[in-house]
Parts: C-alpha cells; sequence; structure tokens
C-alpha cells in the first residue's frame, strides 16, 4: 500500500520517454476497470471487481490497515455482511467454457452454471457451492443467506425413459387431419357436379370450425380435466438453502421459484411450484420465522402469485395472486391477500366486489404492492378488466394495420413503443389492513402517483398530462396538472394546472415542491395551508444555465436536498448551494458564502449514502469543489452543525489548496466510520481504488489496474484556448501525443459534439467504442487530437459549428505543429452532421468520419425516433439540432443547415456509419448523403451494420470499425496503403467471406 502524492500525479504523463510499444487492436480485450466496489460498515475492509473488456475478471479483498489482500478469480455480485464479518458473491464460469458452449449451442441448462461463494473476512478458506442460480441476504441484518440452486444435472449413468405422451399434441394433430380430409373428400365427391363451389365452401368452413377447435386446444395448453389451483404451467422450482452464517447451518426447501428475505432478516417468504412427480402436491406460499425456525403456510393451491411485500417491521405480509380460475380461462381475476401473525393462512383484503372498487375494475397483477412505512396503510394497483379474448378469430385471417389519428394522444409508434407498458397500466389505490373498504387514488387524468413521507402522510402526489400530450409531437414538452389527494377520503385539492413543471414531495410530507422552467424559480405548496410561495425568488444568482443555447427554456441547475423535518430546501445555481425556506419566511442564503462564484468553483454535493432522504445537522458531508476555469477538482467536508468548511485550508486569495488536476468519482462512505473508498483519475492515470478519510487528503492506493499501460506510448491531455471567427471565447481538450515535440509537423483529427473539455482529466482507455473517436488509441499511434467546445445560435447551428472548428483548428496550425495538409474530422450522431456540414463549408479536411448524420433536415424533420415512436419535429424546433421554427416557418433555414444540398461543394473523402436498426436518426439519412456524393462522383463509403442501432452494441462490431478507422485515416492522413473495403470494396457475394480489411 502507499500514499499517492500529487507531485506524483503532476509528472506521472511526462515521464521521460524510452521506446515504448505502440498501441494496437490486440490491446483492448486485457484493459481492465474497476466494476463494482464496496466498503464495510465499520470501514475495515474493501472489495472490488477488476474486469477486463473480454474474458475473465477477478474479486480483490482488501483491509487496508492491516495489508491482507485476497484475489478471487472470476468473482463478481458480492455482498459484505451487515457485521462486516463475511463476503458473499458468485463465481462465474471460464469465460472460455461459456464460449465453447455458445459455439455448440448447448441448451440454457447446459451452459456453464455460476457458483456461491462464502469467506470469512481474513480468512483464507473459500466456500463453494457449484451450480447457484442466485442467492439473497437480508438489506438490514445480518448472519443468513438463502441460495437457489439450478436444476440438477440429469444422471448420465440412467437410461432415457420412454417418452411422455402428450395428449394435447396428439389431439390437435387428429383435428388437423380431419380438417385437411374433410376439404379433400368434399372435392372427390363433387366432381362434375354443378353445385361443387358450394359444396367445397361448406366444407371448407367446416374445416375452419375444425381448425379453431384445434387452436383452442393449443392455446388451453393442457388437458380438460386440469386442477384449477396447482400452480399453472410453471416450470418446476429448484432446492433453496437457507444459511445461518454463525454457525453454517443450514435448512433446505424444495421446488422453490421465489424467495424474499425481510427488510431486518427475521423472516423469509418461500414460494414453491407443485410436484411434477405428485398429482396430489400443491404450489405453495411459505414464511419461515429465522428465530424460531418455525414454518407457517400462507397460502396453499394457486395459479399465480406474484407482488411480495413485508412491512418495515416484518411483522405483515401482502401480495397478489389469482387461484379460483381454470387455467383455460380467458379471464382470471387477481385478489390482494394480506397475513399476519396469528392468521391460520391470507385472506382476500381486496377483489373486484370490494367496497370503493369502481364498477368494471378490479386488482391488477401489475400494480405494484407496498406498505406505508409504519405499516398502517397498504397501496396496490387496479386496472379495468380486460374483455376476454375472441377464440372464434382465426389469427392467418386477421388484418394486420396500425391506423393512425390525428386526435389520438400519443403517434401509433410511440403507442406501439408503450403498449407493453399501457396493457399493464393500473391505478394506485390503497387500504388500511383491516379496513373493508378501498380508497382509489390515481385514475386516468391522475396516473402518475407519489407516496409522500414514505407513505405515511395522509396524501399522495398526483400528476396527469391528459389533455396535453398531443403538443408535445413538436414542443418536446408536456404540461402537467397536479393534484394532493387524500388517501383518508380520495378528495383531491389542486395545486396547479397546465404547468411545465415537474413535481415532487418533500420527504417529511409538507410540501409539494417544484421549478418552474417559464418562472425560473422554484415554489412549494403547502399541504396544510395549501399556500403557494417562491422560494428563491430573492436569490440574485441565476437558477438556470445561462449558457443555454437550445430555442427552449433552460434547464435549472437542480435540487441538493431537504434539510430533516422538511425545514430547508437547498438548490443550486451555476456554482453555489442555496439554503432557502420552505415557509417562504426567512431570505435564502449561500452555504459557502458564494465561494464558489468568487472562484469559478462549482460546487455540488456528493451523497455517499444511498437511502438518504433528508440531510441532517449532525452529519458532516461531502462536496466536489470543481474549478471550472482549470478543470481541477477537490473533495470537502462541510460542518452543518458549525455552518464552515470543515478542515480546509485556503490561499491568500480564499482558494482552496486541495484541488488537484484530477478527477473523483465513485464515492463511498462507510456505514459507521469516516472511512471513505473512492476512484481517482486523469488522461493519464487509469481510475484506481483509493482508501481513507477524505477530510485528512489523499487516501492510500488500493489497486493498480492497468500497470501495462506504462509499457506503451501514451501522451498527455491539456486545455487548448482560442478566439472564434466571431471573436467569441473558447476552449477545448488538446490531445498530444508520448515525447510531443512542438517544432514536428503532427497529423491531427478532429473530434467533437457539443462542449467536452469539464472532462479534460478524464481516462481514457483504449476500447473498442460504441461510436466516438478512440482518442487514446489514436494518440498512442503519433495523432494528435483536438476535442473543441462548441456554442451554438439558435438557427444556425451548422454555420456555429464551423465557427468553433474551423477557427480552433486553424488557432492550432498557427501554433505551428499540425500539418495543415493532414487534418481529419470525425463524430457521432450531432457530431456525425456536424461533420457532414463542415465538409460542405471547407476544404479544410484531408479525410471526414460521420456516424448516424442527419443530412436532410427538410425528410429528417417528419419522421419518427425509432426506438421511442416519438416524431422528430421537436428535435428541430426546441432541441438539439436548433432550428427554433416549424419547417413552415422557416423552411431556408432547413436547407441551409443540411448538409445534403451542399454535397456539390465537397471535397473530402467521407466514411459513413449508418444502421439499418438506428433508432435515433433515421438510416435513410446516411442514405440520402451517400447517394448524392456517389451520383456526383465524390469519394464516399457507407458503413452499415446489420441490426445496429444508433451506436454500435455488438462487441464484433465495435472490433471491426476501430479497424476500418484506422486504415481509413492512416490512408488520408499518414500515406499508408489502403485497404481493399477501401479501393474496390466487398461485394455482396464475399459478405462474410472477405471483411476487405487487407491491402491489395
Amino acid at each position: 500500500m502507499k500514499k499517492i502524492g500529487f507531485v506524483f500525479l503532476l509528472f506521472s504523463t511526462t515521464q521521460l520517454f524510452a521506446q515504448k510499444k505502440i498501441l494496437d487492436h490486440t490491446v483492448y480485450d486485457n484493459w481492465k476497470s474497476i466494476g463494482e466496489r464496496m466498503i464495510s460498515n465499520n470501514g475495515t475492509w474493501v472489495a472490488y471487481t477488476v474486469n477486463p473488456q473480454e474474458g475473465d475478471g477477478e474479486l480483490v479483498i482488501q483491509n487496508p490497515e492491516t495489508k491482507y489482500k485476497k484475489v478471487i478469480p472470476r468473482g463478481y455480485n458480492a455482498i459484505i455482511t451487515e457485521d462486516s464479518r463475511f463476503l458473499v458473491f458468485k463465481i462465474k464460469p471460464y469465460f472460455r467454457d461459456t464460449r465453447q458452449a455458445k459455439i455448440k449451442k448447448k441448451k440454457a441448462d447446459d451452459m456453464p452454471k455460476d457458483s456461491l461463494a462464502i469467506i470469512e473476512l481474513g480468512k483464507e478458506e473459500v466456500l463453494k457451492v457449484p451450480r447457484v442460480k442466485m442467492y439473497k441476504s437480508p438489506e438490514k441484518a445480518f448472519g443468513w443467506v438463502a441460495y437457489q440452486m439450478e436444476k440438477p444435472v440429469p444422471d448420465s449413468n440412467k437410461k432415457s425413459k420412454t417418452p411422455v405422451y402428450d395428449s394435447t399434441k396428439a389431439r390437435t394433430d387428429m383435428l388437423v387431419k380431419l380438417a385437411d380430409s374433410v376439404i379433400r373428400r368434399s372435392i372427390d365427391s363433387v366432381k362434375g357436379n354443378i353445385n361443387s363451389e358450394e359444396v367445397i365452401a361448406a366444407a371448407q368452413k367446416a374445416a375452419k370450425q375444425i381448425l379453431r377447435h384445434a387452436d383452442d386446444e393449443m392455446l388451453a395448453g393442457r388437458d380438460a380435466d386440469d386442477d384449477p389451483a396447482d400452480g399453472g404451467g410453471a416450470s418446476e422450482g429448484t432446492d433453496l438453502v437457507v444459511r445461518r452464517m454463525k454457525d453454517a447451518k443450514e435448512k433446505t426447501f424444495k421446488l422453490v421459484s421465489e424467495f424474499y428475505f425481510n427488510k431486518y432478516g427475521t423472516k423469509l417468504l418461500v414460494e414453491t411450484t407443485k410436484n411434477s412427480k405428485d398429482s396430489n402436491s400443491k404450489a405453495m406460499v411459505l414464511l419461515y420465522d429465522l428465530q424460531s425456525e418455525k414454518t407457517d403456510t400462507v397460502m396453499k393451491g394457486f395459479n399465480d402469485s406474484k407482488g411480495y411485500a413485508f412491512d418495515e417491521a416484518g411483522s405483515q405480509l401482502a401480495f397478489l395472486a389469482e387461484r379460483d380460475s381454470s387455467t383455460k380461462a380467458l379471464t382470471k381475476f387477481y385478489k390482494l391477500w394480506y397475513y399476519t401473525a396469528g392468521q391460520d393462512s391470507a385472506k382476500a383484503l381486496v377483489e373486484k366486489n370490494t367496497v370503493g372498487m369502481k364498477l368494471g375494475n378490479t386488482v391488477s397483477e401489475n400494480g405494484n404492492v407496498v406498505f406505508s412505512k409504519n405499516g398502517k396503510k397498504l397501496f396496490f394497483g387496479t386496472a379495468a378488466i380486460k374483455p376476454p379474448k375472441d377464440t372464434t378469430l382465426v389469427d392467418f385471417e386477421l388484418a394486420r394495420v396500425d391506423v393512425w389519428n390525428y386526435n389520438d394522444d400519443y403517434l401509433q409508434p410511440q403507442q406501439l413503443k408503450q403498449l407493453d407498458a399501457e396493457l399493464k397500466r393500473n391505478y394506485v389505490a390503497v387500504i388500511k389492513p383491516g379496513d373493508d373498504k378501498m380508497i382509489q387514488l390515481g385514475a386516468d387524468d391522475a396516473e402518475r402517483i407519489t407516496l409522500a413521507n414514505e407513505g405515511n402522510a395522509d396524501w399522495v402526489l398526483a400528476e396527469s398530462t391528459k389533455g396535453n400530450r398531443v403538443e408535445s409531437q413538436w414542443t418536446g414538452r408536456v404540461k402537467t396538472t397536479a393534484y394532493v389527494i387524500s388517501t383518508i377520503d380520495g378528495h383531491r385539492k389542486l395545486v396547479l394546472s397546465n404547468s411545465l413543471a415537474n413535481f415532487e414531495a418533500s420527504p417529511g410530507g409538507r410540501y409539494v415542491y417544484w421549478y418552474d422552467p417559464v418562472a425560473k424559480n422554484y415554489f412549494t405548496y403547502d399541504v396544510s395551508t395549501a399556500a403557494i410561495k417562491n422560494v428563491s425568488e430573492k436569490i440574485e444568482q441565476p437558477l438556470y444555465d445561462e449558457e443555454n443555447d437550445v430555442p427552449d427554456y433552460p434547464n435549472q441547475y437542480g435540487v441538493m436536498g431537504w434539510h430533516e423535518g422538511d425545514s430547508a430546501l437547498y438548490v443550486y445555481d451555476k456554482f453555489d448551494v442555496w439554503k432557502t425556506d420552505p415557509s417562504g419566511i426567512t431570505d435564502p442564503h449561500a452555504l459557502f458564502g458564494q465561494m464558489g462564484l468568487r472562484n469559478d468553483y462549482v460546487i455540488r454535493y456528493v451523497q455517499t449514502n444511498k437511502e438518504e432522504r433528508f440531510l441532517t445537522t449532525k452529519q458532516d458531508r461531502i462536496f466536489r469543489f470543481f474549478d471550472k476555469r482549470q478543470k481541477t477538482s477537490g473533495l470537502v467536508a462541510y460542518c452543518f452543525e458549525c455552518d464552515d468548511l470543515f478542515n480546509t485550508q485556503l490561499t491568500d486569495e480564499g482558494k482552496l489548496i486541495n484541488i488537484h488536476p484530477v478527477a473523483y468519482n465513485n464515492i463511498l462512505k462507510a456505514k459507521n466510520s469516516i472511512d471513505h473508498i473512492y476512484t481517482m483519475e486523469s488522461y493519464g492515470l487509469s481510475p484506481d481504488i483509493y482508501y481513507g478519510n477524505i477530510i485528512d487528503g489523499p487516501g492510500i492506493q488500493l489497486s493498480n489496474i492497468n500497470p501495462q499501460q506504462a509499457e506503451y506510448s501514451w501522451g498527455s491531455a491539456e486545455l487548448f484556448r482560442w478566439k472564434t471567427f466571431e471573436g467569441k471565447e473558447s476552449e477545448g481538450i488538446l490531445y498530444k501525443p508520448e515525447s510531443f515535440d512542438p517544432h514536428k509537423k503532427y497529423p491531427m483529427i478532429c473530434y467533437f459534439y457539443e462542449k467536452l473539455s469539464d472532462g479534460l482529466y478524464t481516462y481514457i482507455p483504449p476500447t473498442p467504442t460504441a461510436s466516438r473517436l478512440n482518442i487514446s488509441f489514436f494518440v498512442g499511434r503519433g495523432y494528435i487530437v483536438f476535442v473543441p467546445d462548441i456554442s451554438y445560435t439558435t438557427g444556425h447551428p451548422g454555420n456555429a459549428a464551423y465557427d468553433y472548428v474551423v477557427s480552433g483548428v486553424k488557432a492550432l496550425i498557427k501554433e505551428g505543429f499540425v500539418d495543415s495538409s493532414k487534418i481529419g474530422i470525425q463524430g457521432q450522431s450531432w457530431g456525425g452532421y456536424q461533420v457532414a456540414y463542415l465538409i460542405t463549408k471547407t476544404n479544410l479536411f484531408a479525410a471526414a468520419w460521420a456516424g448516424a448524420p442527419v443530412a436532410n433536415m427538410t425528410s429528417a424533420y417528419g419522421g419518427i425516433r425509432w426506438e421511442s415512436g416519438l416524431n422528430r419535429q421537436f428535435q428541430y424546433e426546441h432541441s438539439q439540432s436548433r432550428i427554433g421554427a416549424s419547417l413552415w416557418d422557416k423552411p431556408q433555414l432547413y436547407i441551409d443547415n443540411s448538409p445534403l444540398f451542399g454535397v456539390p461543394k465537397i471535397t473530402t473523402p467521407l466514411v459513413i456509419m449508418s444502421n439499418d436498426a438506428d433508432g435515433a436518426v433515421p438510416w435513410y439519412q446516411g442514405i440520402e448523403m451517400f447517394t448524392a456524393m456517389r451520383r456526383l462522383g465524390k469519394p464516399v463509403w457507407l458503413l452499415q451494420y446489420n441490426g445496429e442501432a444508433h451506436n454500435l452494441v455488438e462487441r464484433k462490431n465495435r472490433k471491426d470499425i476501430q479497424v476500418r478507422e484506422q486504415q481509413f485515416f492512416d490512408w488520408k492522413l499518414k500515406g499508408e496503403k489502403p485497404p481493399k473495403w477501401l479501393v474496390s470494396g466487398v461485394p455482396a457475394t464475399q459478405k462474410g467471406i472477405d471483411w476487405g480489411l487487407g491491402v491489395e
């Protein structure tokens, strides 16, 4: 272990140059990253995974003080028990074994399986249990783990049994043959008969009736005498082992399909399936008391059970179950069941005839079942009873059509994308256990319900966009109406109607609050008095993005959180944190005395406890200070009780001393100690795990995940500032190769999107990226990479890109180390559009690569984003494309900003990636650009990855495009020989045979 000094950090990327290896495409798989990370409650133990990009990872366990370290090959999915004594985790099969099984196309049950492992921290022995499907441990208690086994491996020594006779299939086959026979015999019997057509038609009608019966048999899926409450057709469960950690005592439950601990580890719910070898067996819900080791039967015999929920204390259980229908019933009715100590079995609490249930509605099988924190209320979902499926309709005879109607709330593609959610649509209701009346809360005009004070409050927040959805097609926003609804009697009170705000409930349940983008302020609604207060109007600094450059209301900087008892609401401006009074009585004040504004520090709270609902005075908090000008950062503790920074040194100019040229991320604090773990990184420093008390300064470095980086030529990152053609100040990141010589001329690639300079100290591993430029790869191979920030002007996004990118490139050329004849540009999506636009305006670039570009705004404007089903109009009028008007209001802007109309001016060779399953930018946009350039004899290539989306997902395709991108830029910017795919192409007849990557 070692303390990492910042002197070392400053010089780590500028070591004396020695002959080093050059990065190539073979390095990707073994370049590692930190995955899971955790620290024990007592702060003594740290565990984390180190994962290669492809292959077998490892789980590392360390005690930083005793120097204990243990590495578990292929370990993952770990938890440290609440008492900080044990680590429970899974072990993956070898990567090579899984790969071979996939090659052999083995069935799921025959694939290599995970093992469960348990280790007592500080010791060497590891308990391993093979073929474990999953495991769980109580959230807030130690001492127990339950793990479910995979299906047993078949005994290869036993002879295979005679195939089981499938009566359903046999009967269906018989009916199909009968239908065919009816038609054939009718044809044979009417030869020469003048009424032959009528006879055959009648025979065909009879055959269809027979086939409908066959369809019914297949839909039913089992014999008519099936038990209606036998657990349905669910697959048979497997063994569940419950292990007590202190003495390794175990108990096994058979045929388990689901299992859940309550929060504090006093109860274990077990759902079992029927035994396929015992016709008298039943599916059951069991409750196992972990202290008394007693098992109670909660329910026996049902078709389906789900949505299990314990209350906070673990003394009440609720769930959804359907048990009364035949398995072939077309409509099934779920009930809300309730169980508590002293009952013989679960009782039906709510069903379709319960008082308060709307006529035609029933308990929804898709609703969430939730107890209030105090256990006094139970929330669930209701939905309209769906009409049974018409089984007389024959599927192959039905039309396939989507009907679009201009009055629909959502366009048909969006409806289809939301179809599953819409079919599961349900509305929140509430009942008090023991009552015989439920209260309906949600409705089609109150579709979103938020519980207040974890359900303890006597109201919920309700929101609805009903009546305002159509205009979101072109605005990109939807107006919302908010109510508070009583959980006592269902009475509604209007908070605000038709607002662009997003409403939230305060954690203590006293207020509804929101940011109004029109008024640009924060408001509270006092539930008890119905008073609305503007709580931020006296804050002089803007609470919204002053640099907003899209034609829409600017986004707010956001809420930091609430103070205990709903006594204060903390909000951000660009730099600082403001404490506001939700009652509107006390004026706001800056938490740090506007230190951020004075020093260009962006101050943001770091939540180290994921369960934290509000801030308290007694606990010190961690804040990240980010120097907006220099891009450096530091971590500082703040004492709420004394209202001051904790143990922090300042310079004479009032600046923090502990701000460094690194980026801090993934900060976690031990629950019961002052110890933290975090990652620290820069462009030259791989993000490793560090341990210590952040207040005391740099911690102990625990990991060193990429030592091989020292063997390769890497490079450095620095800020570069210049003035644009229009005289605006701008900045960007300049990546220089290792051993950079300012007297040499380097090829350069310019990569851009919008603003990326805040990532100056972000580590960029060499990796087959989904779309963006593989920056460290190209820098390591001797390229300069320039990443300029861009600010936009409404109506002229293309010209804005030209102003910033081209001016930045020309400013760098004046520095003397960029070869002006060897400059390339690369961008993806919005960046791809800008690449395509720029080459219509300048011949400065020798090579261009555009991923998923929009070529023609006039055709893209009315298109669909297929992954969401949204229309693209809002994107041009109010969002990233920044035209700021409709196609009919300002058609010339659409034409002026479309690369397609400037194709005759292009001299730069262009590669386009446009994939046939792109759900964001229509595939045809790349085709329009390609076919236009092809017609005019411009050098252009199009890569279409089959079945791939906007950004490449499959690693094999990511690897492929890295090779092609390097080959293209090396050809145009370094003078290397071009590969076959660039010279003569790859004919369709050679697809999958010759990839065209070789040099002719």
